[in-house]
């Protein structure tokens, strides 16, 4: 089965459609799916659910699908960092759903499992918990949370080789693995496609059987807030 595709925009054809649920690695813009992300930008892809701890930030990431009003709604847990995403949500334009963000990673590390709901403890008592079922399990209150389970998953890694095996660098692992079990399909675009065999067993975080379309490209790894100390006199 041939993985390795020439471009972003080649990995992704004939997969998307209008109203499709996408799941987004990444935590900030640490480990984002960039160039992908800005594939279906230009695609123009819309009336979009993306399942993603956050939305990028104005211009760059998923807010470049903000930007264009591709994006629907958004299942998220932290959005401090994007002012066209407050406004459009302040406004009605978008849609969210407020996951608290180790619930979010459990419902797609669930969807991936085939795992169709969980208990938590995590909300109960809040408006998170509203609608949802209460149990009781050892004299505690748990909240049924349901599985997430995405039409496309977009993930970023540093290595692969081209079965699709994938090993991602230090904190830019975040959500990137359970995101990427969760999709009926996965694409994934990392820095360097190695050969067969270079990848030590031991060492792939996740396994190719996940992956089933991958590209290699250039990275402008963009950081969201950069702080410097002043030059001393």
């Amino acid at each position: 089965m041939k993985k390795v595709y020439d471009s972003a925009s080649a990995a992704l054809e004939g997969v998307l459609f209008d109203g499709m649920l996408i799941a987004s690695g990444g935590f900030g813009l640490c480990g984002i799916p960039e160039l992908l992300i800005a594939a279906i930008r230009d695609a123009g892809t819309k009336d979009l659910t993306v399942a993603s701890n956050n939305a990028g930030v104005d211009g760059f990431g998923l807010g470049q699908l903000l930007e264009t009003r591709q994006v629907r709604k958004m299942i998220s847990s932290y959005v401090g960092e994007n002012a066209e995403f407050m406004r459009q949500y302040l406004s009605g334009e978008l849609e969210l759903e407020f996951n608290p963000q180790g619930t979010l990673a459990e419902r797609m590390r669930a969807g991936g499992a085939g795992i169709p709901g969980f208990y938590t403890k995590t909300g109960v008592g809040t408006i998170i918990a509203d609608g949802k079922e209460h149990k009781d399990f050892n004299g505690e209150t748990y909240i049924l949370e349901t599985g997430l389970v995405a039409d496309l998953s977009i993930v970023k890694a540093w290595k692969a080789d081209p079965s699709g095996n994938l090993v991602f660098r230090k904190t830019a692992r975040n959500f990137n693995p359970p995101a990427a079990t969760c999709g009926r399909i996965c694409v994934a675009e990392v820095e360097e496609i190695v050969p067969l065999g270079a990848l030590d067993p031991d060492a792939i975080h996740l396994p190719g059987i996940y992956v089933h379309r991958l590209i290699q490209g250039d990275h402008e790894k963009r950081i969201e807030q950069r702080t410097v100390r002043k030059r001393e006199a």
